[in-house]
């Protein structure tokens, strides 16, 4: 009996190694940020960490270029873009509001925290931080506040 569950746990824990695998490859995330930000490598290693396969593009030409090719508004400019799929994340977006585009997969073109917020993903641990995550219609670009972070 005991051989018997050994193979089960052994198949069971290939499979979850498998379906991680996948599940990782189908969730890159591309981010466009500056080589020496460190604010911006702190966010991406989030979202790693979160099983996201983050590929890096240093090129600041690059970076100007995607916020135009995605019409990412100017007053929504964070420092670093990031691109899952139809999906924009500008800026320190926090990981939970990711996930929660990844999952629900909302008919809107993206997510951006203008700025530099402090204590936003990234950006350092501030108690009293409060900033706003917006959400970007596909339509016209029009920014909604999605959520409110930290005191109100």
């Amino acid at each position: 009996m005991r051989r018997r569950a050994f193979i089960c746990l052994a198949a069971t824990g290939a499979f979850t190694a498998t379906t991680r695998q996948i599940f990782a490859s189908q969730l890159q995330m591309e981010v466009y940020k500056d080589p020496k930000c460190g604010c911006c490598e702190t966010w991406a290693t989030a979202m790693s960490n979160a099983a996201f396969d983050v590929v890096f593009h240093h090129d600041e030409n690059a970076i100007a270029d995607i916020k135009s090719k995605l019409r990412i508004p100017s007053a929504m400019h964070g420092c670093h873009t990031a691109v899952v799929g139809n999906y924009f994340f500008e800026g320190h977006v926090p990981l939970e509001a990711v996930e929660m585009v990844m999952r629900e997969r909302p008919q809107i073109a993206g997510l951006a925290v203008p700025g530099m917020p402090a204590g936003s993903l990234g950006m350092g641990d501030d108690p009293d931080a409060s900033y706003e995550v917006y959400s970007l219609s596909r339509q016209d670009m029009k920014p909604t506040v999605l959520m409110h972070v930290g005191k109100t």
